[in-house]
């Protein structure tokens, strides 16, 4: 490989890393009968004049195996929250205690089931198309430096770097979302 010229694997390989981990956050929002605080992460609630995390406004407790429970600071966020979760989609249904929020996580039935394996899917596709896209923003990068004088066979070099970046993230995804459709399907 040419000195003057330099492709920054450790770069890309950063940020597909960062898509995993985002991929691996969406995951641990999945339901999958057991109770997790996780599961709250990606609710956001309009607060004091910005989106805010549940987390945020108050304790997260998981007090048993299907409840998983929330202290809210401020009395005045109590119904804000509380209709944030209700319209999440999560399909739990809040329960209201002063200024706990209680929820109960049901028993998840087949179709539930089949339904979150899509949503984990679809969690998946994005992911992918991340990779994918630094994989473009790297192969960009390779073109660019032969304009500027890189030798084709250093180039084929970087290129096949990169598509075996690119090939060992798709096949952690892959192996991440099969792990995760397992848990779901799981009775």
């Amino acid at each position: 490989m040419s000195d003057e010229i330099e492709i920054d694997i450790d770069d890309l390989s950063r940020r597909m890393d960062g898509a995993l981990a985002s991929l691996r956050t969406e995951f641990a929002s999945l339901r999958t009968g057991r109770a997790s605080g996780s599961m709250l992460e990606p609710i956001q609630v309009e607060a004091y004049g910005q989106m805010t995390p549940i987390n945020q406004l108050g304790t997260v407790n998981v007090p048993e195996p299907r409840m998983v429970t929330i202290n809210v600071w401020d009395k005045g966020m109590v119904n804000k929250v509380e209709k944030a979760i209700r319209e999440s989609g999560l399909g739990i249904n809040p329960q209201l205690n002063g200024t706990i929020i209680m929820l109960p996580i049901p028993e998840l039935n087949e179709e539930r089931r089949r339904e979150l394996t899509k949503v984990a899917g679809s969690y998946a596709e994005h992911a992918r198309v991340a990779v994918r896209n630094v994989r473009r923003d790297g192969m960009d990068q390779i073109k660019k430096a032969k304009g500027a004088g890189m030798s084709e066979d250093d180039q084929k070099l970087w290129e096949s770097e990169v598509q075996e970046l690119t090939d060992k993230h798709i096949a952690l995804i892959d192996k991440a979302l099969e792990s995760k459709q397992e848990e779901i399907m799981q009775v």
